[in-house]
């Protein structure tokens, strides 16, 4: 397209969206051991749930399997954000696996939350979307007291053996006000029904969220960018549905966006998922520009200053490095 199209509406950009703080470690931690171990670095599903983030991972060296037992006998493997169960581990250090764990910090809390409550004797009941890596994860720390409930059905057909000591947690990538209202519903069971000591939602996927729950009303069409696989992001689609925007798809990159949604549309709003770098976000705008809509506003929800320590066997091998150099 030569120039700049006639100016047609205006772009709204949520503020905070993309990476968030578990994300952005784990996408450093696989980079690192790439610089500490060499190619290969095998990394065990998906590190985030994002397309361009594996693919250029990729094309560094790195090999994404889906089970431990595909990874060489003593090789590195990355266990990604989402969180794996024990046996998994176990597993690994059967194989003499170098494991190095990018489990979101967020995700290892409701973990420990788990493993405390099973402990307890509680029946725990978990929110969260049946076949995610993070739901099967956290299942795995306690399977014999934790039932998943994704759907009405599982609601309505939940049993517990002591209505007083039960207790939800959640996968930390679902929507707020969805969640909230399955707890409603299983208290309307169990009237006894305990809640995790500290919310299991992440603080990213809330603040996502309400970035575009402000201009969802305001907007004709609201693009989040972000990969199908990747619950957060699905769910920023569905929520800016709800909060009033009149149309809204999700998209990996510019070139999926088709022509024909912008007919008659004023204002897009332009959000990301919490495993998506900004690079994609750029080159939605960039065509946005190119057909119009040049004028970006943000609108901005939350101040994010969270920073995640990398994991710790990233920390010990540079330190032994270092003593190494000296």
């Amino acid at each position: 397209m030569g120039g700049m199209a006639e100016p047609r509406g205006r772009v709204l950009l949520a503020d905070p969206r993309g990476y968030c703080a578990g994300v952005d470690r784990a996408v450093v931690a696989v980079e690192r051991a790439l610089e500490i171990h060499g190619a290969p670095v095998y990394v065990r599903k998906q590190i985030v749930h994002n397309k361009h983030v594996v693919a250029t991972l990729e094309r560094r060296g790195a090999v994404f399997v889906e089970e431990t037992d595909e990874v060489p006998e003593g090789s590195v493997v990355v266990f990604s954000a989402h969180g794996v169960s024990p046996a998994v581990k176990t597993q690994a250090a059967e194989r003499s696996l170098r494991t190095i764990d990018a489990t979101c910090p967020l995700v290892t809390k409701v973990h420990m939350e788990a493993k405390r409550f099973a402990k307890d004797d509680y029946d725990i009941l978990l929110i969260g979307h049946r076949g995610h890596e993070e739901v099967e994860g956290t299942m795995g720390e306690a399977p014999a007291h934790t039932q998943l409930v994704d759907d009405a059905d599982d609601i309505a057909n939940v049993q517990v053996r002591d209505p007083e000591k039960v207790v939800w947690l959640s996968q930390t990538t679902l929507s707020v006000d969805e969640t909230l209202s399955k707890v409603d519903s299983l208290k309307a069971r169990f009237p006894g029904l305990q809640s995790p000591p500290s919310d299991d939602i992440c603080y990213a996927t809330q603040n996502r969220q309400q970035a575009v729950k402000q201009m969802a009303a305001e907007c004709d069409l609201v693009l989040v960018v972000g990969s199908t696989n990747s619950s957060n992001s699905v769910r920023l689609v569905e929520v800016a549905l709800e909060a009033g925007a009149r149309d809204s798809h999700l998209v990996d990159f510019a070139s999926e966006i088709d022509e024909a949604w912008l007919a008659g549309v004023g204002t897009v709003g332009v959000t990301s998922g919490a495993s998506v770098p900004e690079i994609l976000v750029s080159e939605v705008l960039d065509w946005l520009a190119a057909r119009g809509f040049p004028d970006v506003e943000t609108v901005k929800a939350a101040e994010e200053r969270l920073v995640f320590a990398l994991p710790h066997e990233l920390k010990q091998r540079r330190e032994t490095l270092a003593v190494d150099a000296d």
